[in-house]
């Protein structure tokens, strides 16, 4: 439609040219006139023409550039889409990626969270035993020596009444008897000897019961022996040695070579 309009109008403004052409020249003939007439529209219609192959020649390049232009854009539209793809999944990828890593971070922080808390708990409870350790109470005692060394009265208190050590004051030398001032493990040990010819029965007693005991008997020698334990004490409970079984030929032995002593020592509190 575009071509037919710019066609008719090119062809009015050549015939008016002519026609003005015609009106400025001279008239002769009527066979002159027409000749010249003819003559003019011939070189006007193959004006016309070559101004026809000329149009069309320039609407064809301009559909080529359009259509050139068309395939361009497309293209790059379809570029720009598979960056717009390529660059989306790349976001999603690494998103993904960062998250995993940051999953993982946050487990080995807390893995190490945890252990960290375990250790400095475990070094806590270390430090806690050992300052225990180092403000428990010392307490041992050690004594000997048995004036009264007659076994002719069942469970009498067999009293040791010269003391060496005594630490933590819980041994009292004029009863025989051992208090504990703190609880804990304690080791007692009884160490008694017995005239020739004479049984020596003896036990160690906790709070009422005997916990260890023995005897002894030589007819032809001065014999000595020794028993003991390692029992659990709570504070001010009372521990003693006793004899138990009497008789009048039962006799513990004091002389310059041999000791009977007792003894105890807290081992753990």
């Amino acid at each position: 439609m575009l071509y037919s309009a710019t066609y008719a109008f090119v062809l009015l403004f050549l015939i008016n040219g002519v026609n003005v052409s015609l009106a400025a020249e001279p008239v002769c003939s009527k066979f002159v006139y027409e000749e010249q007439l003819l003559e003019k529209m011939v070189r006007t219609e193959f004006k016309v023409e070559t101004m026809e192959s000329e149009i069309k020649k320039t609407q064809f390049s301009v559909l080529n550039t359009l259509n050139e232009i068309k395939k361009k854009d497309a293209d790059i539209t379809d570029r720009f889409e598979d960056l717009r793809n390529n660059i989306t999944e790349e976001m999603v990828a690494n998103a993904k990626d960062t998250e995993k890593k940051e999953e993982f971070f946050k487990a080995l922080f807390e893995e190490l969270r945890k252990n960290l808390t375990n250790d400095m708990e475990n070094q806590r409870n270390a430090l806690t035993e050992l300052k225990g350790e180092m403000v428990r109470p010392s307490v041992a005692f050690y004594a000997h020596h048995v004036t009264d060394t007659n076994l002719d009265v069942k469970d009498e208190v067999i009293v040791f009444d010269n003391t060496i050590t005594n630490e933590g004051s819980g041994y009292d030398a004029s009863t025989g008897i051992f208090t504990a001032p703190a609880g804990g493990l304690y080791q007692f040990n009884i160490h008694v000897c017995t005239y020739v010819g004479k049984y020596s029965f003896v036990g160690l007693v906790l709070a009422g019961q005997v916990v260890a005991k023995t005897s002894n008997y030589d007819k032809d020698y001065y014999t000595c022996h020794s028993v003991g334990a390692i029992v659990r004490v709570k504070s001010g409970e009372e521990i003693w040695v006793k004899c138990t079984s009497a008789s009048s030929t039962r006799k513990l032995l004091e002389d310059g070579l041999r000791m009977n002593t007792f003894s105890g020592v807290l081992l753990y509190k």
